[in-house]
C-alpha cells in the first residue's frame, strides 16, 4: 500500500538531468576534493628528496682542506664564512671536483657551560681519531697541546717529547702576513633581541695557527696539497 502511495505522490517528479561540467568546473571540483592529498604528497616528495641529497651528497661541495677552531665560544657565521673563502683562495683542488673548498669545524672546548664543553670534547676526539682536521686555529695552544699531544713542529717534524710542549709548534695570527692581511669584513648576529657586530679581523687576531702531526702510519688527506697550503699560510712569517 505504501509503495503505491509513493508512486502516486511522486508521479510528476522527473529525474534531474545530469549536468555536464565544463573543464574549468571539473578542475575546480577536483581541487576541492584532492588539494590536501596533493599537499601531503608534495611534502613527502620534498622530504624524500632532502634525505636522498644528504645520503648521496648531491649538491654538497666536499672540502679539500679541513680546519678546526678550538676556543671558548664559537665564532660568528659571518667570520667563519669569510675565513673559509679566504683560505680556499690559497689552496688548490685536491678531490677533483673542480673547486677548492676549506671547511672550518668549531669546537668550543673551553666553554663555561659544562654541557657545551663536554659535547665539544666528544666531537673533537672523533675528529682527531679520524684524522679529519689537519690545520688548527687555537685560542690556547699550550693547553690544547698538553691535553692532546697532537701538534707537530712548524717544519712538520714531530716533537721529541711526544707532543707535550708547545714550543715551536704554532704561530700567532699577527706574525703570519698572509693571515693578518686577510680582508674578513664584519660580523653581525642577534643575541637576546640585540644586534652584536664587530670586525672579524679583530676577533681572530688573537688566535694561533698550527697543524697536526701523525705518529702512526696514517697520513693527512692530500699530504702534498696540505703541505703546499701550509707553506702559503706561513709565507713570510716571523718565527
Amino acid at each position: 500500500m505504501a509503495s503505491e502511495y509513493l508512486k502516486w505522490k511522486y508521479r510528476d517528479v522527473k529525474p534531474r538531468e545530469k549536468k555536464e561540467l565544463t573543464p574549468a568546473e571539473k578542475r575546480k571540483t577536483w581541487w576541492y576534493y584532492h588539494k590536501w592529498r596533493l599537499a601531503a604528497g608534495i611534502v613527502l616528495v620534498l622530504a624524500g628528496a632532502g634525505i636522498l641529497r644528504q645520503v648521496l651528497g648531491v649538491g654538497r661541495v666536499e672540502p679539500d682542506f679541513q680546519f678546526a677552531y678550538v676556543g671558548a665560544y664559537t665564532l660568528p657565521d659571518d667570520t667563519i664564512a669569510a675565513l673559509e673563502e679566504n683560505l680556499s683562495a690559497l689552496g688548490a683542488d685536491q678531490n677533483g671536483d673542480g673547486q677548492t673548498a676549506v671547511s672550518i669545524r668549531q669546537y668550543p672546548l673551553y666553554n663555561p657551560d659544562a654541557q657545551a664543553a663536554a659535547a665539544a670534547q666528544i666531537q673533537l676526539m672523533a675528529d682527531l681519531n679520524q684524522c679529519d682536521s689537519t690545520f688548527f686555529l687555537l685560542e690556547d695552544p699550550e693547553r690544547f697541546q698538553q691535553d692532546f699531544h697532537i701538534l707537530c713542529r712548524l717544519d712538520g717534524s714531530l716533537p721529541e717529547d711526544g707532543g707535550s710542549s708547545v714550543e715551536g709548534v704554532c704561530l700567532p695570527w699577527g706574525q703570519c702576513p698572509v693571515l693578518a692581511g686577510m680582508a674578513l669584513g664584519d660580523y653581525s648576529y642577534s643575541l637576546m633581541g640585540e644586534t652584536v657586530s664587530g670586525s672579524s679581523g679583530e676577533l681572530v687576531s688573537g688566535l694561533y695557527l698550527a697543524r697536526r702531526g701523525f705518529w702512526t702510519e696514517k697520513n693527512a688527506p692530500y699530504p702534498e696539497g696540505c703541505e703546499a697550503l701550509w707553506n702559503e699560510l706561513v709565507k713570510g712569517a716571523a718565527e
